[in-house]
């Protein structure tokens, strides 16, 4: 067996790992750390009043999945989506999601969608509250979770790396200009038709749900972002 006190070591690393990637995903999603600035690791740790160790892994996190991409020497650099990558993404969900949320529509029981209302009213609920992370997690889960009812699990994955590339830009804005609530509600009339057994209609709401998550990127990019100073991990 291994030393009690080296393991409890390493789970509070990672867990103090999973709090500064936590923080950081908070921060681009704000607008906080901009497309294409690179961010040193010691920098940012001063910012969250942690060690530069758990920033550089947390970071190499965010690299996997798209969000960063490390500089030789500097830190990291916040990858930048153009509006060509941003139409090619949307375009690549519509192709896949839009017909499998038909075929769930005719596939799926009622019982099973029924269990993800509670996702669908958690999306709205964190819009309402304004807790940005909480609403894209929120959001995450509940159209994977229905696109995993089609039975194929190579499509959840290459959409979740889509919405990951994908994501929103300026979100604070939106959520200042109430704009997020109306887009969160959308989820709940789809899972109203999905339920009916609408599927012409439930697949038009999705294609509708895309082209409006589109049109707010469109929005969020226009508008510039004032900097705002980050806080400690641990703070309110």
């Amino acid at each position: 067996m291994g030393d009690p006190k080296q393991f409890t070591l390493i789970t509070a690393q990672e867990r103090l790992r999973d709090q500064v990637a936590h923080a950081l995903r908070a921060a681009l999603v704000a607008g906080e750390l901009r497309p294409g600035h690179v961010y040193s690791a010691p920098g940012l740790a001063a910012d969250f009043g942690t060690s530069a160790t758990p920033v550089r892994e947390a970071m190499l996190d965010l690299a996997r999945e798209g969000l960063v991409e490390p500089v030789r020497n500097k830190g990291f650099r916040i990858t930048e989506v153009s509006e060509r990558d941003l139409d090619q993404y949307t375009e690549l969900r519509a192709l896949i999601e839009v017909p499998t949320i038909g075929r769930v529509t005719q596939l799926a029981t009622v019982e099973q969608l029924e269990e993800l209302r509670p996702g669908a009213e958690e999306i709205v609920t964190r819009a309402r509250d304004h807790d940005l992370i909480g609403y894209l997690d929120a959001d995450r889960r509940f159209h994977l979770g229905l696109l995993a009812l089609a039975g194929n699990e190579r499509l959840v994955e290459t959409v979740g790396d889509l919405r990951k590339r994908s994501r929103l830009y300026g979100l604070t804005r939106l959520d200042e200009r109430g704009q997020l609530v109306a887009s969160a509600e959308e989820h709940l009339e789809l899972l109203d038709l999905m339920v009916a057994g609408d599927t012409a209609g439930a697949q038009d709401c999705m294609a509708r749900h895309l082209g409006h998550v589109r049109s707010l990127w469109a929005q969020a990019r226009d508008v510039p972002v004032e900097p705002h100073p980050r806080h400690r991990l641990g703070s309110r």
